[in-house]
């Protein structure tokens, strides 16, 4: 895992993404840029560019955030948050330790039920 300080964050990331990547912040629903996005290719942690998530396992949830019903071997953690009283799983870049989103039991029965529910800022989207 990369181990970098703040401040080497602070200085790479828009002001947006170091809100949500790493003070654990959420974009603001259907205001992300890959919400509605169906091209083909890999989404890649915006802090470190890790490899996360498949086009090809990405589905449209109506949440209003980019949803995803897998995501790459080994390429994120999950923990638990209990934070504003609520019982979810986070989802974290396991590379970097970055915030990306939640994990919802909510997504498609045919694609194991999963609904990785990630944060635009969080991400970056190569074409195929």
């Amino acid at each position: 895992m990369e181990n970098k300080p703040e401040e080497y964050w602070k200085e790479k990331l828009t002001p947006e993404q170091y809100e949500v990547l790493r003070n654990k912040g959420t974009e603001p629903a259907f205001t992300g840029k890959y919400v509605d996005l169906k091209d083909d290719g890999m989404f890649h942690c915006a802090a470190c560019g890790a490899a996360l998530f498949s086009s090809d396992t990405k589905f449209n949830s109506g949440t209003g955030w980019p949803s995803f019903s897998d995501a790459e071997n080994d390429a994120v953690e999950l923990r638990p948050d209990n934070s504003l009283g609520m019982r979810r799983t986070e989802v974290i870049c396991k590379n970097c330790d970055s915030h990306l989103g939640h994990l919802f039991n909510d997504g498609p029965p045919e694609a194991g039920g999963k609904r990785f529910c990630i944060n635009s800022f969080a991400l970056d989207f190569e074409k195929s």
